[in-house]
């Protein structure tokens, strides 16, 4: 697919106007068409930059991470996690946590966007935090054959989504800060 001529200014604008679209009317109801008329751009160039909405949503997804769990390396577990929390803005996480649950849904009736949101979304996401976990066991933090390592990041998402289930309230960085220290950290034995 040949991705070019789009500045990464206007990259930006369309992801922008992607996710807010998204949060307005939900994937489902989401066209190329309402994207080319809010981005003021056509359907062949969208078709012809991303392919298909699946591929447009998850790319608008991952460029909208304050982050890259990768880049994240600051000589400790916790410190590692700190980081990335300070990264991360308390109401970017709530409208993200919501735009989530909503793609969630989605899939179930898309297979094409499990897809699209698995290798670009999720997959990198995934590998980052099991470069900051090797890294941890490489220093001796956690030991190699640890049981909860495997379960890190469903202890992740599990925080995330019991946050709404159980308090009615969206995660944000100090309800994960204090959990990832009083739960995953000592999980891992560190």
């Amino acid at each position: 697919m040949a991705r070019s001529r789009l500045t990464p200014e206007r990259e930006a604008e369309l992801y922008a106007a992607v996710l807010d679209l998204l949060r307005e009317v939900g994937y489902d109801a989401l066209t190329m068409d309402a994207i080319a008329a809010r981005t003021h751009s056509s359907k062949a160039t969208l078709y012809r930059q991303w392919g298909s909405k699946p591929e447009l949503v998850a790319h608008a997804m991952r460029h909208n991470k304050p982050i890259k769990l990768v880049d994240v390396d600051t000589g400790t577990l916790r410190g590692d996690f700190h980081a990335v929390m300070a990264h991360t803005d308390d109401c970017q996480m709530e409208k993200d946590s919501a735009l989530m649950r909503g793609l969630f849904h989605a899939v179930h009736d898309n297979p094409d966007l499990l897809q699209a949101l698995r290798e670009l979304l999720i997959e990198p996401e995934l590998n980052g935090l099991a470069q900051i976990l090797q890294r941890a066991v490489d220093r001796g933090e956690i030991a190699a054959d640890n049981p909860a390592l495997k379960y890190v990041t469903h202890m992740l998402v599990g925080a995330i989504v019991a946050r709404q289930l159980i308090e009615d309230r969206s995660p944000d960085g100090s309800f994960l800060t204090s959990y990832f220290d009083a739960v995953v950290l000592p999980a891992l034995g560190v």
